[in-house]
């Protein structure tokens, strides 16, 4: 259990219902004839009369070893019982042992909304978040924002009314989330809203704190996502095979004389807008290494703007493939410090997000490598010398070991 998460409360621990649980029993004393282990979960609606629950198909895993986990849709599923115990039986050839822990589910923010304004706005506008009458007994700690459909994470605030910065989208759904000490949380709703291009983003990012840069960068990025693949679209159209077509500095863009005057054209004029589109990646990511990493929340923004900018694998100078594998180590090590403090759901939204930008930036490795065999090149290939690769799969099967045991 994690202290923090699991406080007491009366002769009870607290539990969220908006998180999975993990429970670990241990063995004392003479254990080496261990005949069984037996996990039985009860219960109730007002802690009087205990109900055996027989679901453990459902919601349970490891029902029969030392470590139980119960999803969290049981107690979602189960909104009515207040009250649970997890009984753990260890079963010897001359006895057996019997240990329990009651629950009692830590209620989530309630009685409160949230409203945005204004409803349509451009990249540049500052949007205003407004969070009223929300009330939890063990206070409201922070409100996050996402993005529904992507459930791409953009900003947060321990005030109730805060501003932000959208990127680019038609009617977008956005969801926040209220959650309090205990990171119990309520997911409400905000009304739909429509942003434009604006094209001064740039000249906020050298005055903006750290929630409103990465806004301001996820919007930027997507634009730029957005424009690279139209542009793939465009050369495949042709005829024209995409699947070499990467920035220059990494290795040399050679293209066929077996490609028509017309088509060589084309691939002149995408190999161009690469490069502006790299230099502007190269320019952004400068301000991603800057950033501090403090909490929970700073490590969600950065590794969310991460992916974004690492999206595009056809676009990553070495400069950036450098910096953003530097980054990106150190909110792996961030996280991993944090392990025995978050939820299992703040884990996995995370350590999701830099197993992507480890992976955009290894396809990237990979992918020079085969080209640099098949042009037989005697010259060693910079992505090779590119600093933080060499520890890359080491942070990879610690990011996938975390999300295994945890």
């Amino acid at each position: 259990m994690i202290p923090t998460l699991c406080s007491p409360k009366f002769d009870y621990q607290q539990i969220n219902p908006t998180t999975q649980v993990s429970l670990f029993s241990i063995c004392t004393g003479n254990c080496q004839r261990i005949e069984n282990i037996t996990w039985t979960v009860y219960s109730s609606v007002d802690s009087t009369v205990w109900n055996r629950f027989n679901q453990t198909n459902i919601y349970f895993f490891g029902m029969n070893t030392s470590k139980l986990t119960a999803m969290k849709t049981l107690f979602e599923t189960n909104s009515q019982m207040k009250f649970w115990r997890f009984e753990v039986i260890y079963s010897f050839s001359i006895g057996r042992s019997l240990s329990a822990l009651n629950f009692i589910i830590n209620n989530r923010p309630n009685n409160g909304s949230c409203s945005i304004f204004p409803l349509i706005g451009n990249t540049s506008t500052s949007f205003e978040i407004s969070c009223r009458n929300w009330f939890d007994e063990n206070e409201i700690k922070d409100y996050s924002l996402y993005i529904s459909e992507e459930n791409l994470f953009i900003a947060y605030s321990s005030i109730s009314t805060f501003h932000v910065r959208l990127p680019l989208g038609t009617h977008q759904l956005l969801t926040i989330h209220i959650r309090d000490r205990f990171d119990c949380f309520t997911e409400y709703n905000l009304s739909s809203v429509t942003v434009i291009r604006h094209d001064e983003d740039n000249q906020l990012l050298k005055f903006a704190n750290q929630n409103s840069l990465a806004q301001i960068l996820i919007s930027i990025l997507q634009e730029l996502n957005r424009m690279n693949t139209e542009n793939l679209d465009k050369i495949s159209s042709y005829g024209i095979p995409v699947v070499s077509l990467s920035i220059s500095s990494l290795t040399t863009q050679r293209f066929s004389s077996q490609i028509k005057p017309f088509n060589r054209s084309i691939l002149i004029e995408f190999d161009k807008k690469l490069q502006i589109s790299a230099d502007h990646r190269e320019y952004l990511i400068k301000f991603i290494v800057n950033l501090p990493i403090t909490t929970l929340n700073s490590i969600k923004l950065q590794s969310t703007t991460l992916v974004q900018l690492t999206k595009t694998t056809n676009e990553l100078t070495r400069i950036t493939l450098t910096l953003a594998s530097q980054k990106c180590s150190q909110l792996t090590f961030s996280l991993i410090s944090m392990l025995n403090k978050i939820t299992f759901e703040d884990l996995q939204f995370v350590a999701k997000e830099l197993l992507q930008c480890a992976s955009n930036i290894l396809t990237v490795r990979i992918s020079y490598r085969i080209h640099r065999q098949i042009e037989n090149s005697s010259t060693q290939s910079t992505v090779d010398y590119i600093s933080g690769f060499q520890n890359f799969p080491m942070k990879i099967h610690i990011l996938r070991m975390m999300m295994m045991n945890i």
